[in-house]
């Protein structure tokens, strides 16, 4: 299976297949709103309004595992991020992204990248990029700032999109 035969709940817990962002860029993060690095949405934003038009998408995935930083609903996590952050990237439906109960997207994702010994996502903003033909190519840390990922996205970016 390729990342395009996934599923995946939108924020109204609606199935959305990961083929309608097929011959994009994207950047896959598991995210929460009361973490030492929730302020990565301003960068996440500035990537999105930046590239965007050029190609990108950006998927929020919620995920309430790590010390519990994502409570609320969908739709508290969706006011929040769009109020205090403006973020306009798409947001998903609160998943896990470790353990029985991790979401087959994530499952995916870490045996992209990952490996057996250190497959587990370690933390809130792990991120993925992934490019227009749906390869993991990378995966950055929580310490991972935003910007310091944009050269990478530029590089996918130019490249050519599948016909």
């Amino acid at each position: 299976m390729g990342i395009y035969d996934y599923t995946v709940k939108d924020l109204q817990a609606n199935n959305l297949s990961m083929a309608a962002f097929k011959d994009k860029v994207l950047l896959i993060v598991n995210t929460a709103t009361q973490c030492g690095f929730t302020p990565q949405y301003e960068g996440l934003q500035k990537l999105y309004e930046n590239y965007q038009a050029k190609g990108l998408e950006i998927l929020d995935f919620p995920c309430d595992q790590f010390a519990h930083q994502a409570p609320g609903s969908n739709e508290e996590i969706n006011q929040f991020c769009t109020l205090r952050y403006h973020t306009t990237f798409p947001r998903f439906a609160k998943i896990d992204v470790n353990g029985n109960e991790a979401d087959p997207l994530y499952n995916y994702l870490k045996e992209q990248k990952g490996g057996l010994l250190s497959a587990a996502i370690k933390w809130n903003f792990t991120k993925f990029l992934v490019d227009r033909t749906g390869n993991v190519v990378e995966r950055y840390a929580s310490t991972v700032k935003p910007e310091q990922i944009a050269k990478k996205i530029e590089e996918l970016l130019k490249q050519p999109v599948n016909g």
